[in-house]
């Protein structure tokens, strides 16, 4: 059942359409990721659904409800800001308690739900602390337990963890996916880390120049990107240009490769094809179906990984293996085979952005 929509929302600043035609449907209890670069819209799409901004054209449903004119104290939402925004002049304990002191709610019942948020985020013997003796993790873990303690009905994060270093964001991230499925509540999370956005959602939406580019499963946008943009910004991409030389077939890196799903491709239009590094290898595989003649240019024994670049047709590719006993670091300027599945070539037409 969804529970969240927004129906072609568009918003402009001025001379400036800064998000444009953007519709997208939240189930209860989803954990979504807006993802993208800098200045795509992405946070100005968070900050309509929480009410601090309101959309030019369009409308934002929550729970059924239309919520677009409704001032965002009223729309029971918890949100959590990159800058952690605790009061430094009130302990932990009281940054928890203050969204339930202004609901009026009693002495015990305010009491015993701080008590149930520090036992969430792990903080109830910093309990007395004041922000400036804790760390910045722990900062942020305060933060969402002040967001989740009204009980609201959706939470928002505004890059949450864009300030805190690399192991602090890793733990911090999967801490707020625990917590987030604990309770069950519906989550938007905004970043521009990749890696972030696909580790803890359950779909994640690409936004490119103020447009959803691709809504999808983690899954369905690195395996399947469906425009150019969402190819080249998720993860690392080996790319050739194609041209179709019979229905089911492309010539590229000069070879020609049947057997290929072209009903997205329109007649005797260019064609990207891409492959991801790790969908190729050296060595043939089970599941490997085609070939490419190339020259190591040079190759990294990495512990877990083994990374070569190979010379493919005069277009430079990466390829990542897994280590595993007998495979041997292959040898720059040798002649050898880059193997891949059918299956793992994604085409892209030219005029996908």
């Amino acid at each position: 059942m969804s529970f969240l929509t927004l129906t072609d929302i568009t918003k402009v600043f001025g001379t400036t359409t800064v998000v444009r035609d953007f519709d997208l449907t939240v189930e209860a209890g989803e954990f979504i990721s807006f993802l993208g670069p800098s200045g795509c819209g992405k946070t100005t799409v968070l900050r309509m659904i929480a009410g601090f901004e309101k959309p030019t054209s369009g409308t934002i449903r929550v729970g059924g409800a239309d919520v677009t004119a409704l001032p965002a104290s009223r729309r029971k939402i918890g949100m959590v800001f990159q800058a952690y925004a605790l009061f430094p002049n009130m302990s932990v304990r009281e940054n928890v308690a203050f969204g339930l002191k202004i609901a009026g709610m009693s002495g015990r019942e305010i009491a015993s739900r701080v008590d149930e948020m520090l036992d969430l985020i792990a903080l109830g013997h910093l309990a007395d602390r004041y922000p400036y003796q804790l760390s910045g993790g722990q900062q942020q873990r305060v933060a969402l337990a002040r967001a989740l303690a009204p009980r609201p009905n959706l939470l928002l994060l505004d890059e949450p963890l864009s300030a805190l270093d690399a192991q602090i964001r890793t733990s911090l991230r999967d801490d707020i996916r625990r917590i987030q499925r604990e309770l069950g509540i519906t989550t938007v999370f905004v970043t521009h880390d990749q890696e972030e956005a696909l580790s803890v959602s359950d779909r994640v939406v690409v936004m490119h120049a103020g447009r959803a580019d691709q809504i999808g499963t983690p899954s369905e946008i690195y395996n399947r990107p469906t425009t150019r943009f969402v190819a080249d910004f998720v993860g690392q991409l080996n790319t050739f240009t194609a041209k179709q030389v019979g229905p089911q077939s492309l010539h590229f890196a000069g070879v020609d490769v049947g057997g290929l799903d072209l009903s997205s491709v329109a007649a005797n239009s260019a064609v990207t094809v891409a492959l991801r590094p790790e969908a190729m290898s050296l060595n043939r595989r089970p599941t490997d179906t085609q070939s490419l003649p190339g020259r190591v240019l040079q190759s990294s024994f990495l512990g877990s990984v083994i990374r070569a670049q190979v010379n493919v047709a005069g277009t430079p590719v990466s390829i990542d293996m897994f280590n595993r006993a007998g495979v041997t670091v292959p040898a720059q300027g040798a002649q050898t085979e880059v193997w891949f599945a059918h299956d793992d070539l994604v085409i892209l037409p030219e005029s996908a952005t």
